[in-house]
């Protein structure tokens, strides 16, 4: 490069830095102010809010939104009346002078009431494969299917629940960790854990028939369906929805209480609006609203672990399946030797 093509070249780039350090960022003029300095708010919950105006612009209009839709403010108060919950960025679009800017601020919007609280009721044992250790449970007329994990020793089973016999199975490669399962449409769909791939698997035959690689969602833990959609969890606060054909990620929830975003859901169970999630590594499960990610009950399996064998590889409960024929849940654990079909009872 000669000497005029290097000095043009340097000229040019110190007017660009010079143009770009007198532009003004948008959150040194402006702060969104929320009644109290709150950051969490409780769905439908109303609250103050407020544009800190640190240069005294001269403001023309305020709009307010989230998840890109437009909040009312009625006498400088907003509600958060969402239709999710789960963390969420209020943006403010700030008119003022001859130009606009845009501020943000990071809030959780939480479950309106508290969860109900839940026993359960034991209404028969049965036998089950006492080294599977259970990732995912599911009933397809009266037969009960189930993905089992560990390197080495995952695989996806046919099960005959009353005697716990297996039907059929089909192992996965040594490197891959099963994860949960759900059945829609005549094909069972798989997760691994941190493989980053499922698996399709055709319903009558077993056979592997495609497979698919994982979105934003970096894990798999948990599948369920409601007839049109697949949830999947992924060790996150969010609960994925996954399209039946693409299995391409269109979306989520976040799974809060009142009082937190709650990031525990792993194995998932659909029925009649709500997924039933085995809270991680604890001996209980969740009732989430499907829409909304509202936990709305919690199911306090407390106890059950005591009545399988003690052995070196006994581990938490997990698994939950719901039999529509005989209109009650199934849950078992990693390594356990019976499977429990439980009443849910509210206390």
């Amino acid at each position: 490069m000669n000497t005029f093509k290097l000095f043009a070249v340097c000229n040019l780039l110190l007017l660009f830095v010079a143009c770009g350090s007198g532009n003004t960022k948008a959150s040194s003029l402006f702060e969104i102010q929320l009644e109290g300095n709150k950051k969490a708010f409780k769905q439908n919950e109303t609250a103050g809010i407020a544009i800190k105006n640190k240069k005294e612009k001269s403001i023309n209009k305020i709009t307010y939104s989230i998840d890109g839709n437009e909040l009312e403010v009625n006498g400088n108060k907003v509600t958060f009346d969402l239709a999710t919950l789960g963390n969420k960025t209020l943006k403010a679009i700030i008119d003022y002078e001859d130009t606009s800017a845009e501020i943000y601020k990071k809030i959780k919007v939480l479950a309106p009431k508290p969860p109900v609280l839940y026993t359960y009721e034991i209404i028969n044992e049965f036998p089950h494969d006492i080294k599977a250790y259970t990732q995912g449970l599911e009933f397809h007329q009266g037969i009960l299917y189930e993905s089992t994990g560990k390197k080495g020793r995952s695989s996806l089973r046919k099960v005959d629940f009353k005697t716990g016999k297996i039907l059929n199975q089909i192992a996965l490669e040594n490197s891959q960790f099963g994860e949960g399962i759900t059945i829609m449409n005549g094909k069972i769909y798989q997760l691994t854990w941190q493989n980053g791939i499922g698996f399709v698997y055709d319903l009558d035959t077993f056979e592997k028939t495609s497979s698919f690689q994982y979105g934003e969602s970096k894990e798999g833990w948990g599948l369920c369906n409601d007839g049109t959609k697949i949830f999947k969890s992924d060790g996150t606060e969010k609960i994925w929805f996954l399209n039946p054909e693409t299995l391409a990620e269109e979306g989520h929830i976040e799974t809060a209480t009142d009082k937190s975003v709650f990031n525990m859901a792993n194995e998932l169970e659909y029925l009649d609006g709500k997924i039933y999630a085995n809270v991680y590594q604890k001996p209980s499960m969740m009732i989430i609203d499907a829409e909304s990610g509202a936990i709305e009950g919690v199911i306090n399996f407390s106890g059950l672990k005591e009545k399988v064998t003690k052995h070196p590889e006994l581990d938490v409960l997990n698994g939950v399946a719901y039999n529509p024929e005989r209109k009650t849940f199934f849950v078992t654990g990693k390594n356990w030797d019976k499977m429990f079909e439980v009443k849910i009872i509210r206390k």
